[in-house]
């Protein structure tokens, strides 16, 4: 069948749903839109058999759902009508909550029903249950209806009858989303700080400006008197309740009448000269069992496995989160195991270079130069660790940079709901992070080639078939650690291990002598370095306008937003 995705962003659950229906023998077309008058012309266009629209920010026009059969996937139950669902059930606390898919009419939100599929919610931020639990069931609920679609048989039910009550929910004002330091317990504002974590922000006064909190994550020991800051920890901030502290990662300063659009930014240095003079609290590598606090990085072991886990937000890395992360891989690396499982958390494993800190530098081209550099550098400990072996456990989305942090392991375990963007393309930028060695050796010159020209994601079952992935595992999101451990602990068991350990060094070899892995890089960078300092390179717009979420041009609105695959609409 030939489907049209039409959103206003091409954002991680598009991008989820277009690899699903190709795998699936579908084929597809894509268009980013803002207005009717877009919708309109992708329409015209492209022709399709059936309209689907995972993330539309505007509403379908009345020729076009008269004319055609068009699906709206909405993040909320049956009956449940409004923008920001999302962010309500994350706010609300909800347990249950679930994903429809209606037909576009001419009331919205109030279309017949052709699927839904209920989730649980965990207690994690909106962005993470947006990429994850989310998206598994609107991925299942788009599946059963375009197959209910093709049958040609299926008539969809009247939300009345679908739903157990009709509920309009007004859209969730920053009014509504206020924190009230001086009340609220630290349950209620990790509510409040997770429901807004990645779009739109928590608007807040913070000495004496305002500003946009983004995340938040719980804290066991620090206390103080509610609403002050009490310490830094790997550029997040740690702010006191009236029961306890929480750290918050990222700030946003608010736009002043006729400025330039804001962007998120790692707190500390979102704040600037205003932070005062707070101790940097830092969270052991080896972190406790027992311990609730906020790491970025930690590493564990259980027997033969060392357990190299990170995550940051958005899964943007900057220049000292690359470096915090290499200091980390080293350490792992002296460590007496025979297996590194490096990620393995639910949500983002890499996405590569972070543009909003490069945006906001001082020299934003000598910024990158470091930042890859940086990167680079992770992705050569991994490529000659030849003493042991090293798994890439991709439990969310990877890209660019941080799909080849994955693809330089031995293995790549991917969880089925994954996403991978293996290129950079749409910045502009030939890309580095030793892509023209990783991705050949593992899917050949000529398929390598292939991905990076079409610069289109790719499943975690087309991954395989590419020969990116060497496992992928049907688990829902909170399972996937528990079974990276089981199957890391079983390779690091298997009596065939050592002479797997002395192929690998002798492999590592072979290539080394054929190209070393500086000729690689060197030939990467050259062409790197004329985007970086060249004023006029495209880079530079490119970069802006993804960071800025200004209007870029046509030709990369579209796969220009994978490059920031974080992105959650306030509503649907």
């Amino acid at each position: 069948m030939h489907v049209l995705l039409v959103a206003s962003a091409f954002d991680s659950l598009t991008q989820r749903i277009l690899t699903e229906l190709r795998d699936r023998g579908h084929t597809t077309d894509t268009a980013v839109a803002g207005d009717e008058e877009a919708v309109r012309r992708a329409v015209h266009r492209y022709a399709p058999e059936l309209l689907i629209a995972p993330r539309l920010d505007t509403v379908i026009p009345e020729d076009v759902w008269s004319a055609r059969t068009c699906l709206v996937v909405h993040l909320g139950p049956p009956g449940d009508r409004g923008p920001s669902p999302l962010d309500r059930a994350c706010r609300d606390g909800v347990r249950r909550w679930g994903v429809t898919v209606h037909q576009a009419t001419g009331e919205l939100g109030a279309g017949d029903v052709w699927s839904w599929v209920p989730f649980t919610v965990p207690p994690v931020g909106k962005g993470d249950l947006y990429r994850n639990e989310a998206a598994d069931a609107a991925t299942e609920a788009v599946l059963l209806a375009v197959r209910r679609f093709a049958s040609g048989g299926y008539r969809p039910r009247p939300q009345t009858e679908a739903a157990e009550r009709i509920v309009h929910r007004p859209h969730l004002t920053q009014e509504l989303r206020r924190v009230d330091w001086e009340r609220d317990d630290t349950a209620t504002v990790l509510r409040s700080l997770r429901s807004a974590d990645s779009h739109p922000g928590v608007l807040d006064d913070l000495l004496g400006r305002p500003f946009y909190l983004h995340g938040g994550h719980h804290e066991d020991r620090l206390r103080g008197r509610p609403g002050e800051l009490l310490a830094t920890r790997a550029g997040a901030v740690c702010r006191a309740t009236t029961d306890g502290a929480v750290w918050i990662p990222e700030l946003r300063p608010r736009r002043t009448p006729g400025g330039p659009a804001t962007f998120r930014l790692p707190a500390v240095q979102a704040l600037g000269s205003l932070l005062p003079d707070l101790p940097e609290v830092h969270a052991p590598l080896r972190l406790p069992a027992h311990r609730r606090t906020w790491t970025d990085i930690s590493y564990a072991e259980n027997g033969p496995v060392g357990f190299l886990r990170f995550s940051f937000p958005g899964g943007a890395m900057s220049t000292a989160q690359c470096r915090r992360l290499l200091a980390a891989y080293r350490f792992a690396c002296h460590r007496p195991v025979s297996v590194i499982v490096l990620g393995g958390a639910r949500d983002f494993f890499a996405c590569g270079v972070h543009l909003r800190v490069i945006e906001a530098a001082a020299d934003p081209g000598k910024e990158a130069w470091a930042n890859t550099n940086a990167l680079n550098d992770l992705v050569q400990a991994v490529l000659t660790t030849t003493d042991r072996l090293v798994v890439a456990a991709v439990g969310g989305n990877a890209a660019a940079g941080g799909a080849m942090l994955a693809l330089a392991a031995d293995e790549v375990w991917c969880r089925s709901g994954s996403v991978l963007a293996p290129y950079t393309r749409p910045l502009g930028k030939y890309g580095s992070a030793y892509r023209t060695y990783v991705l050949p050796r593992r899917a050949g010159e000529e398929a390598a080639a292939a991905l990076v020209d079409e610069a289109q994601p790719l499943g975690a079952a087309g991954a395989r078939r590419a020969g990116l992935v060497d496992r992928v595992l049907a688990v829902a999101p909170q399972d996937f650690g528990t079974e990276i451990a089981r199957l890391a602990g079983e390779l690091g068991r298997e009596a065939g291990l050592p002479d797997r350990i002395a192929a690998k060094k002798a492999a590592r070899e072979r290539d080394e002598a054929l190209r070393p892995l500086s000729a690689y890089q060197q030939a990467e960078m050259e062409r790197v370095r004329r985007a970086f300092f060249t004023p006029d390179d495209p880079y530079h717009a490119l970069r802006a306008a993804i960071v800025r979420r200004t209007e870029p041009a046509a030709a990369v609105v579209g796969p220009a937003r994978s490059a920031e695959p974080d992105s959650v609409p306030a509503g649907t």
